[in-house]
């Protein structure tokens, strides 16, 4: 379970997050969505572990543990995965070497042996065939002269091979086509199981006729400012977001 409560944060003395309380259970996927400029991508950043933000009040608990206290590794570790919306280029690293050198850390800080090259190599083209990856790009460097819609698929590709606790993804249907917005989500609802939770934070409702939520959180001003069902996330289609800008939250 994912909890955060009363999360105050800046960036060079501009407040973002202000008072924000959000809980995320185990097995559910929760939908985030708000105007440009309401703190959507901050709080994914901050989960994570991105520096540069200051912290000034708040927790964020992950199954109790205050991840706040730890570094961006430790909570990658601890089972913290955050899909970017836009997914950078390593030119010199190249993709295998990068998955490897991931799953490896994160199965060393967890007490357990180092996978072997074909274990990595098994694992890797299972999860690649299920994402439409043609295996000539896993000899590239990482991202490098993919396009927006390969670059989102090696992210959840990534959070495939990494098996994570909290899945966040930060408008990871920017950019897709119809056909690459379909092979990711396909990828996406795989990994959905009981044990795991999703927070995805999206602009637009059509990520949501794939990725079905079981909650939507609005947010505005750096706080949550409306709870529902997946209804509300056609309402917000349909109307904008003019009706959820207050400072309380509610719920529906």
């Amino acid at each position: 379970m994912l909890e955060i409560k009363n999360l105050v944060v800046q960036i060079e003395d501009n407040r973002i997050l202000n008072g924000l309380d959000l809980t995320v259970s185990d097995g559910e996927v929760a939908d985030i969505m708000g105007p440009n400029g309401s703190g959507k991508s901050t709080l994914s950043y901050v989960i994570a572990g991105k520096e540069d933000y200051e912290v000034l009040d708040g927790e964020i608990l992950l199954d109790g543990e205050n991840v706040l206290e730890m570094e961006a590794d430790a909570r990658a570790a601890a089972g913290i995965f955050l899909a970017f919306q836009y997914p950078l280029e390593i030119p010199g690293v190249g993709t295998m070497t990068f998955l490897k050198a991931a799953m490896n850390a994160q199965r060393k800080a967890r007490g357990e042996p180092e996978l072997t090259t074909p274990e990595l190599i098994k694992s890797v083209n299972a999860a690649g065939e299920t994402l439409e990856i043609k295996r000539d790009f896993l000899k590239r460097a990482l991202n490098v002269g993919f396009s927006g819609g390969e670059k989102k698929r090696m992210e959840i590709l990534q959070m495939a091979l990494l098996q994570p606790r909290i899945c966040i993804l930060d408008e990871t249907d920017s950019g897709l086509d119809i056909d690459a917005l379909r092979i990711v989500s396909e990828g996406v609802n795989k990994l959905r199981d009981e044990k795991r939770a999703f927070l995805v934070i999206t602009h637009y409702q059509r990520l949501l006729n794939y990725i079905v939520p079981d909650t939507v959180h609005v947010m505005s001003a750096g706080r949550i400012v409306k709870t529902g069902g997946k209804e509300l996330a056609l309402e917000l289609e349909a109307n904008g977001y003019a009706d959820y800008r207050g400072p309380a939250t509610e719920a529906a």
